[in-house]
C-alpha cells in the first residue's frame, strides 16, 4: 500500500472489477475523516487518468 490517496485512485481505476460500492465508501471515509489531503487524491487521480470520474465524486461527498 503506497497511501490511502493512491489506493482510492487505484479503487477508481479498477472500478469495472471491483465495483463502485467499494471505491466510493473508501473516498468518503477518507475525506470525512482527513485521512487524505484533496491535493493527493487529485494527484494520484491524474497519476491514472481517473482525475475526470473522480472529480464528480469528490464534488459529491464534499
Amino acid at each position: 500500500m503506497y497511501s490511502l490517496a493512491k489506493t482510492i485512485a487505484d479503487c477508481f481505476k479498477f472500478r469495472n472489477r471491483i465495483g463502485t460500492d467499494v471505491a466510493v465508501p473508501a473516498l468518503r471515509f477518507a475525506v470525512r475523516f482527513h485521512r487524505a489531503r484533496m491535493d493527493d487524491l487529485v494527484h494520484f487521480a491524474k497519476v491514472n487518468r481517473v482525475d475526470k470520474v473522480m472529480r464528480s465524486y469528490i464534488e459529491a461527498v464534499q
